[in-house]
């Protein structure tokens, strides 16, 4: 497979994930993706704006958020979030204090 044809594959596997994430799952809240994956929404919106930022593409975070979500983050933040209990919290520490830093 030649360089470009692989890009394109990433970025179309890359589409898929966010309209599944964004249109099919908002269900799924990203303190549970996080412990379960050691990523979320979050994490990917600011893979985006690292990217971005990179090729010398001036983003910030807000931005990238707004990319990843399909709308600003306050307003996906009032329509899909609910409340993590306290177990669900604690777990969340754990999975961010052990993937913070690490890239993918």
């Amino acid at each position: 497979m030649d360089e470009q044809t692989r890009i394109e594959l990433e970025a179309a596997a890359f589409r898929t994930l966010m309209d599944h994430l964004l249109h099919k799952r908002p269900d799924v809240q990203n303190i549970d993706m996080m412990n379960l994956t050691g990523f979320c929404r979050n994490c990917l919106s600011r893979w985006y704006q690292e990217a971005a930022n990179a090729r010398g593409i001036d983003m910030n975070k807000e931005e990238a958020r707004e990319i990843v979500y399909g709308m600003p983050y306050s307003e996906w933040r009032d329509k899909h979030q609910t409340e993590a209990s306290p177990e669900k919290q604690a777990a969340f520490e754990k999975s961010f204090a052990e993937n913070v830093g690490r890239k993918t």
